[in-house]
């Protein structure tokens, strides 16, 4: 099973189209990836809920709906486990870049896993820094395809 932390901006597309790659991955990649998002993630759709709301033209109801869907497949981290040295070596990795992104850096660090985003400003400069971890939705669904051709061959 590869570990993988989930960044806010994939949970949103996921959120916003549930007939996405995006929410594919996420809704039957259950085989080959755990899926990880820190508290913030969950803290954060929810602050923007009404924008979700309105864009897709939702219901609190419908809403509700969607969310427990995508956030049914994820493990949703509490932020008191991190280690304050994968926190620190997170910040120092996003410190010039978004700050926000510290948490989801921090734990990929932590549970030494990737880390799914579709900030091309952030995987860039993490790359540049050394930070090997990054997974663009892109890679991510090439593997998907790959490992479930591979499964069902073997059936």
């Amino acid at each position: 099973m590869i570990k993988i932390i989930i960044d806010s901006n994939i949970l949103f597309s996921a959120l916003l189209n549930t007939n996405s790659k995006i929410a594919g991955i996420i809704i039957n990649g259950q085989d080959f990836y755990d899926f990880y998002a820190p508290q913030y993630a969950r803290t954060e759709i929810l602050n923007h809920r009404n924008k979700i709301k309105k864009i897709k033209k939702l219901n609190d109801l419908e809403f509700l709906e969607i969310y427990e869907l995508i956030f049914g497949y994820i493990t949703v981290l509490n932020h008191s486990i991190l280690p304050k040295k994968d926190f620190e070596k997170a910040f120092e990795y996003c410190r010039n870049i978004d700050v926000d992104d510290t948490i989801f850096v921090g734990f990929s660090e932590y549970l030494n896993s990737k880390l799914w985003t579709g900030d091309k400003k952030l995987i860039s400069c993490l790359i540049k820094m050394g930070f090997d971890k990054t997974l663009t939705t892109e890679e991510l669904f090439k593997d998907f395809i790959e490992k479930n051709k591979l499964e069902n061959k073997n059936m």
